[in-house]
């Protein structure tokens, strides 16, 4: 194999790898759950503006509402996961209005909510 045509390979491959990392990168910023105190924060303003009608979104108001469950005890749930709370956003339920929320809002829900699991 000549010179021209290795040096012409590694810049294919050097391409290609760029190309693969970069994707990566985009994809992990599409698709990663937003966690930390941002995503929180911005849960928590989510949870006031459509949850507080329903439920009791501030931690230990346990009681306070009687038809839905407090995001307390969502969150103390033994099967309450990131995983789990990404499926509810994604399903339809009788006793909910059916809000059509986007992967990062249904993160910052989620972190929220996972926020006030009792440690």
């Amino acid at each position: 194999m000549s010179h021209g045509v290795r040096i012409y390979l590694g810049l294919i491959v050097l391409i290609a790898l760029s190309v693969l990392f970069l994707l990566g990168i985009i994809h992990s910023a599409a698709g990663a759950p937003r966690s930390g105190p941002r995503a929180v924060a911005e849960g928590h303003r989510l949870a006031e503006a459509w949850c507080e009608s329903c439920h009791a979104v501030e931690p230990h108001m346990t009681g306070f509402f009687d038809e839905a469950p407090s995001f307390q005890s969502i969150a103390d749930r033994s099967g309450t996961t990131a995983l789990s709370l990404k499926v509810f956003w994604r399903t339809s339920h009788q006793t909910m209005p059916n809000l059509v929320i986007s992967p990062q809002q249904a993160d910052a829900l989620s972190a929220y909510i996972l926020s006030l699991r009792a440690q």
